[in-house]
């Protein structure tokens, strides 16, 4: 994998998150990718697992938000990616992000962990 590559999927990443459905789960991921949405967090494994993750994650695809990344190191099969999400709505908020992803030999993500930041929020006690 080079920068380029990450790149590439990365911009499938956020197609897939903006379209209906998660049939194009299948180009990003291995069937038996695991997918940790936080450091901590138990990951979620196969890919319909992932879906049913991904469907219950999202408000649906037309979700109001703008995203901007930076690929921070990529080494052979792994990469690191710095993400920000701005939503719309403001009780979902802003949202930095880095990603651990892996990949198999054909780029597809055999393994993504996310450490999600978010600010404090003024009502949070």
């Amino acid at each position: 994998m080079d920068r380029d590559d990450v790149g590439r999927w990365i911009e499938g990443y956020l197609r897939a998150w903006r379209t209906e459905g998660t049939a194009l789960l299948a180009e990003l991921f291995t069937t038996d990718a695991s997918y940790r949405p936080a450091p901590w967090a138990e990951a979620v494994t196969g890919l319909d697992a992932l879906g049913t993750f991904w469907e219950a994650e999202r408000d649906g695809a037309d979700e109001v938000f703008s995203e901007t990344h930076e690929i921070v190191a990529v080494d052979g099969d792994t990469a690191v990616v710095r993400v920000q999400v701005d939503y719309a709505d403001d009780s979902v908020g802003r949202w930095r992000d880095l990603w651990v992803i892996r990949f198999d030999g054909g780029g597809r993500c055999r393994s993504f962990e996310e450490w999600p930041f978010a600010p404090p929020r003024a009502d949070s006690t």
